[in-house]
């Protein structure tokens, strides 16, 4: 693992931990994702021959600034709810756009970008759908938000008649599932034998 690959992973690990407090929050988020970082990736393409080494990282930030931007305004038009809830985490893929074409993400071969954004997403949704089952004994309890609609009496599908452990949902609850999911991976490749 190199320099820049740790630092890709590590930014990654904000929005993975802070939005996924519930399935509709991580899928929104990675939506807005997958969104900014095929129009900063199509944009660069064609600009990245016509700039200066000097004024491309000038480039990259307004670039990824501006379409950041515009991707929470239509996030806000879209489901204002939704975006209260993750609009700090959103306002960090701009960073990531940065971050990815100053490592060559965008240069590398289109599969191991579809497989970057896939895993990203996969985990997303699969660290949202434990916590909010485990902190809220629900599951989809906001669909509406990404629906874009208002509906007051949607609770989602109730898991649990007691609710669920609070912690789960917050921070430290998602470093300790993390930590937790990445401890059983490790503890799975090691039992079984290698071929």
């Amino acid at each position: 693992m190199n320099k820049s690959s740790t630092l890709q992973n590590s930014l990654m690990l904000a929005p993975l931990i802070g939005a996924t407090d519930s399935l509709v929050s991580a899928l929104g988020l990675w939506l807005m994702f997958i969104v900014v970082i095929g129009a900063f990736g199509v944009s660069m393409a064609a600009l990245r021959s016509r700039l200066i080494p000097a004024t491309r990282l000038l480039a990259n930030v307004l670039l990824a600034a501006t379409l950041t931007s515009c991707t929470e305004l239509a996030a806000q038009v879209w489901s204002l709810q939704w975006h209260q809830h993750v609009g700090f985490y959103a306002g960090l893929i701009a960073l990531q756009c940065v971050v990815l074409e100053h490592t060559g993400f965008f240069q590398s071969a289109w599969r191991d970008r579809l497989r970057l954004c896939g895993l990203f997403g996969a985990l997303m949704a699969g660290l949202g759908v434990l916590r909010e089952f485990i902190g809220n004994g629900t599951f989809a309890s906001h669909l509406p938000w990404l629906a874009g609609t208002a509906q007051a009496d949607w609770q989602g599908w109730a898991l649990t008649a007691d609710g669920g452990l609070r912690l789960a949902t917050l921070a430290p609850g998602g470093f300790i599932l993390l930590g937790l999911l990445i401890a059983a991976h490790q503890a799975w490749n090691r039992s079984t034998p290698p071929h």
